[in-house]
């Protein structure tokens, strides 16, 4: 095979191992392509093109591989090169201006050539020999994802890993709890068919759990978990840092409206009403500790309102957060107010009219509470950050 050099398109150039290759589907049910997103991960390329190559070989697979990379500079182009000069089937994408590994696997898979598509890390923290097993899994349909788990029955981690990487990767499995059993969702080495993929509602991850992603979003009912030995990395350095704990918590926040819709927005509705609060009481005891409590209370109410808008236009509705702010503020506020009639009528209502509630004067106001809040909710999510098409 005779490498080529790609033209450079839309912010990516690639390097690829034979531009005039192209499998047919009837002739390569069992053709892998395999997915390994690469950054400053000059040392461990050899590494893993020649181990997985080696494996899938063994296993007298057809396949490619794809390394994805977000424009590392670092010397993995030259050894692209080399890899491809021993007529090794690798070809890469480097992205000029695009960063993440999620978006990096997508980009790859999106390109792939194979009816399986494989991704694993660069590292050799996934082992090479895992690779049939996964395949196997997905080809015999036993599965429609395949996972290389390090939490099932015979799977190990080597000692060394660090204590944040375990404790973080325990976090990250009890958030992902509402979406799968699975009880390694978020590895990143895992198989499964290429139609599974393209049969994916609109993919919009961010940082590094794509496995969950595809998950979610293809689908995947049936998942099969192979146990493996997770090593550390062989060389380079782990690109697992606080930052990328905070990507995760915004990826399963997307997760939760995708799955759960406006169930998800309510919910996330009440833990800003519930921290608004909080607000509101800490506000209160500084004003009024230099003014009349009247004027303090007032200013506490404006500011912990303030607060719930800011926060709901930020997180909760936060794909309407780039639209007009004094507008929104001005529509947050007429809600919050036609909220608070509702709360005062029902709980009111209820004293005044009924014998069990004049006598649970506190349940009846929790009722008026609970009321007023989801009218506030419902005026908020389709009049104030209502979706425009």
């Amino acid at each position: 095979m005779n490498p080529s050099h790609g033209e450079v398109k839309e912010n990516i150039e690639l390097f690829d191992f034979s531009a005039d290759f192209e499998p047919k589907d009837e002739e390569n049910a069992d053709f892998v392509s395999v997915v390994i997103p690469v950054y400053k991960e000059e040392a461990n390329i050899p590494l893993v093109v020649r181990e997985v190559s080696k494996v899938l070989e063994a296993g007298k697979y057809s396949y490619e591989l794809i390394l994805v990379d977000d424009n590392s500079q670092d010397g993995s182009v030259e050894q692209l090169k080399k890899l491809q000069q021993e007529g090794l089937p690798v070809c890469m994408i480097v992205r000029k201006n695009q960063r993440g590994l999620s978006s990096a696997v997508i980009e790859g898979f999106k390109r792939a050539k194979g009816s399986v598509l494989v991704c694993m890390d660069a590292d050799l923290s996934h082992p090479p020999k895992t690779l049939p097993e996964l395949i196997k899994a997905v080809l015999e349909e036993q599965a429609d994802f395949a996972i290389g788990s390090r939490y099932v029955e015979g799977a190990a981690i080597e000692k060394d890993s660090s204590i944040f990487r375990r404790l973080s990767g325990k976090i990250a499995r009890l958030m992902a709890l509402p979406f799968t059993k699975a009880k390694d969702p978020v590895s990143g080495f895992f198989a499964l068919k290429k139609q599974t993929f393209l049969s994916s509602a609109y993919l919009n991850p961010i940082g590094s759990k794509i496995g969950l992603e595809l998950i979610v979003k293809c689908g995947c009912r049936n998942i099969k978990e192979i146990p493996i030995f997770f090593s550390d990395r062989k060389s380079g350095s782990s690109k697992l840092n606080f930052k990328e704990q905070l990507r995760y918590i915004q990826h399963i926040k997307r997760l939760f409206d995708y799955k759960y819709g406006n169930l998800a927005k309510f919910f996330q509705f009440c833990i800003v009403g519930a921290t608004g609060a909080v607000v509101d009481l800490t506000s209160y005891n500084i004003f009024m500790s230099f003014m009349p409590i009247e004027t303090a209370r007032i200013i506490a109410i404006i500011t912990a309102m303030t607060w719930n808008f800011e926060m709901n236009r930020r997180f909760t509705f936060s794909y309407g957060k780039h639209r007009h702010w004094l507008k929104q503020y001005f529509g947050f506020v007429c809600c919050c107010s036609i909220g608070a009639v509702v709360n005062w009528f029902v709980s009111m209502s209820l004293s005044r009219n009924f014998e069990f509630w004049s006598e649970h004067l506190t349940l009846a106001a929790a009722v008026g509470i609970l009321c007023g809040t989801l009218f506030n909710f419902l005026l908020n999510r389709f009049w104030v950050y209502r979706k425009k098409d």
